[in-house]
């Protein structure tokens, strides 16, 4: 079965997931899918944008996709308060599903080869009362990619992480070191450390950068299933 998306997750928030899926598009676009297309489900937090509210992480998605799609698909909940996605749907007096959130990845596999999907926070943020973004991940059934963000406490916060995504039985398919902290010492052997424990792929890594990085230059190196074996499957 050819490889058709993935749902990125992270350590924790503000680690980079943006930023790698983005690099993930780029990279799909460019050497294997012609169609490729970035999904925010829950976006809080909204700046003012050509006239209209929308979520910065969203806007980077929709800049690295090749597929024009409606706002509705790509990020079907949108909050204007940056905090935990319950809690910025309460304030918005919205009540986020699981299944509305399954129905936009759904209809967006119809209009794309690929769909690369980026949670919010970490593993198991909470949309509302009894549903988390792990229900989503799970309901979808894609490989996921961790991103992890290099600083103290990483560690603990990867292995517990890649443990809950096994648990709910999926595919860690790799993860992606970024070095978020410019003063963490022993980088290396904190990556080195990630690679003996981890059951799956250093994918890339992301080095600490002034400013806004380009996800244009980040170099990831895609698993082999992920990785066309014939022409036809670069094709409609």
């Amino acid at each position: 079965m050819a490889f058709d998306g993935c749902f990125v997750t992270g350590t924790d928030t503000g680690v980079g997931k943006t930023l790698v899926s983005a690099a993930l598009l780029h990279t799909l676009a460019r050497h294997h899918r012609r169609r490729v297309v970035g999904m925010k489900p829950v976006a809080a937090g909204l700046i003012g944008h050509q006239g209209q509210w929308v979520s910065e992480d969203v806007l980077a998605l929709r800049a690295a996709s090749t597929v024009a799609v409606p706002a509705e698909l790509d990020n079907p909940v949108a909050l204007p308060d940056a905090m935990a996605p319950h809690l910025a749907a309460v304030r918005a007096g919205r009540v986020v599903t699981v299944s509305e959130l399954l129905a936009a990845h759904r209809e967006l596999c119809k209009r794309a080869d690929v769909v690369v999907v980026e949670g919010a926070g970490g593993w198991r943020v909470p949309v509302n009362d009894r549903e988390t973004l792990a229900d989503l991940a799970r309901a979808i059934g894609a490989p996921v990619v961790l991103v992890v963000g290099l600083r103290l406490g990483c560690l603990n916060h990867t292995l517990l992480t890649a443990e809950a995504i096994r648990a709910d039985g999926l595919q860690l398919a790799g993860w992606v070191a970024n070095a978020i902290d410019p003063d963490m010492v022993c980088i290396e052997e904190n990556i080195d450390t990630l690679r003996r424990w981890l059951p799956a792929p250093l994918l890339g890594t992301v080095p600490h950068c002034v400013g806004t990085p380009d996800a244009r230059q980040i170099a990831l190196n895609l698993p082999t299933a992920w990785q066309p074996r014939r022409l036809d499957e670069l094709v409609e």
